[in-house]
């Protein structure tokens, strides 16, 4: 996609005067740049607008990000037309919730949120006996399992059977030969098949026989697995939290209310109530603790697990919102509590710049399990653990909802925010590239890559803590300017809104 390059003004010399190099004709702290790009993405066949279901998470890791922008640009601007945008996207998106569509997630229930499946979600196939009979259940819990296929082939003797469970995207295969359904033989497809994980395709399988006997086969032939619909936590926060911040702007707002309490009010409540549907997925502890996991039986890779500490926060956000607009102590304690449990995870490096995993250390994935810990339907075993770093992208995730509960006085305090500015000043600024263009590092440490565009290219999101350490604006703005970003993706709408947002601070 290509724009014509209508804006040009201190930009390209304000990069020079940093040291790097610029090649946009476009000043990112224009408001002339985000409409433009506004208009742009919104005729475009890209994903993430507002007309989009979120089934493969375009309304989560798109329009999210729109509307959020939206909500920056009016901040900035006091222009009643970025609330008038942002009411009628909103609209739109809340047409698309499962509710309103008919749909339902992977429980049969039809709730007021956005399921979703593809690439996330366990993929399922039923194998059946030659007269239709449902014999046996196979999942393959590795991401993109619509793409992988379940091919049944003779056994070498009666009563067997071979399995193959193949990812078309991958090329990876798992292969199951010579198994049986009679329980009693050691060849039972259902043990045999736990006791070879992990498997390169991650296949697990479970009887559908009210009374299994040995007698069965299923019938020969390909099976493609079909992804299972699931309401995420992460993509309920991100949806939902720039509806809050509207909520919350105009009921506090009474110069705002003969245009916007209406919706305000509308908003309000589908924020609360999509919220309301991951409530059986919280856990808090007596020592104030407070995190959301994914209920075992969920068809996602890591079911009876704890969630990302992104995850989690992610609709920490909205009830932060949710907090400052109404007072209740329900959200308040939520915040606090998920404020407290991140607060554990952050350690302050030597140049007092926190740290911090992405798989929370209290967790399951952290810490590892095997199969005989009962933990995972989907995943019997992860021995390894996962203790990776965080990442740039996940981690604006974190550092947004860590300055919303400190904006709304609920959690953190203005040393956190300079500790978080400097895991980007210190840490996340990497050395320009040969070509002279700011780069970043693929990790909140400083390690990872510097090449990556879905790291590098959402460096401003972390704008929320700029204003303890100016090196955050400074260094994203570059990094847009020398690769004359364009608006490919909603991300960048809310990148070049927070820009302007840091921009016209005290305009």
């Amino acid at each position: 996609m290509h724009l014509s390059r209508r804006q040009f003004g201190l930009g390209a010399l304000a990069m020079g005067a940093l040291g790097f190099s610029s090649s946009s004709a476009y000043d990112y702290t224009s408001r002339e740049t985000f409409d433009l790009f506004d208009r742009i993405f919104h005729s475009s066949a890209a994903t993430g607008k507002p007309t989009d279901t979120n089934e493969h998470g375009a309304l989560a890791w798109g329009q999210s990000y729109v509307l959020m922008g939206f909500m920056r640009m009016w901040e900035a601007y006091k222009d009643t037309h970025y609330l008038d945008r942002l009411v009628e996207n909103v609209e739109q998106v809340l047409a698309k919730r499962d509710s309103a569509r008919g749909v339902t997630d992977h429980r049969g229930k039809s709730l007021p949120a956005w399921r979703a499946m593809h690439p996330y979600t366990v993929g399922f196939v039923t194998l059946k006996d030659a007269d239709g009979t449902p014999l046996l259940e196979v999942r393959s819990a590795l991401s993109y399992a619509d793409n992988a296929i379940a091919t049944v082939t003779a056994g070498t003797s009666a009563g067997r059977f071979s399995l193959q469970v193949k990812n078309t995207r991958t090329n990876l295969v798992a292969t199951f030969p010579n198994l049986s359904l009679d329980p009693a033989s050691a060849d039972y497809a259902v043990k045999r098949i736990f006791d070879a994980y992990p498997t390169p395709t991650m296949v697990t399988a479970r009887d559908l026989r009210a009374a299994p006997s040995g007698e069965a086969t299923p019938a020969l032939g390909e099976s493609v697995f079909a992804s299972q619909p699931v309401i995420f936590s992460v993509h309920t926060g991100m949806i939902t939290y720039p509806m809050a911040a509207f909520a919350r702007t105009v009921l506090a707002n009474p110069a705002l209310w003969r245009r916007y309490k209406g919706k305000a009010l509308e908003f309000l409540k589908a924020a609360k109530d999509a919220a309301a549907v991951h409530d059986e997925e919280w856990r808090q502890t007596p020592d104030g603790r407070g995190y959301f996991v994914w209920n075992k039986g969920t068809p996602l890779a890591y079911d009876g697990a704890e969630q990302p500490t992104n995850q989690s926060v992610s609709l920490g956000q909205t009830y932060a919102e949710l907090a400052a607009a109404t007072g209740d102590h329900h959200y308040r304690d939520r915040v606090r509590r998920m404020g407290y449990t991140f607060s554990l995870e952050l350690t302050a490096d030597a140049d007092d710049a926190y740290v911090w995993p992405y798989w929370p250390t209290y967790g399951k994935l952290y810490k590892g399990f095997s199969k005989t810990d009962g933990i995972s339907e989907f995943t019997p075993s992860f021995t390894a653990g996962a203790r990776q770093i965080e990442d740039l992208s996940h981690g604006a995730i974190e550092v947004e909802f860590a300055a919303a509960a400190f904006r709304h006085k609920l959690f953190y305090t203005g040393q956190d925010m300079a500790r978080f500015a400097r895991t980007y000043s210190k840490n996340l600024v990497a050395p320009p590239g040969a070509d002279g263009i700011a780069t970043a590092y693929g990790r909140i440490d400083g390690t990872g890559s510097t090449t990556s565009a879905g790291q590098y290219l959402q460096a401003p999101r972390w704008m929320a803590v700029a204003p303890w350490d100016e090196t955050v604006f400074t260094h994203s703005r570059a990094i847009y300017e020398g690769r004359a970003v364009e608006p490919q993706q909603g991300s960048y709408l809310l990148c070049v809104a927070y820009l302007n947002w840091h921009a016209r601070r005290g305009a």
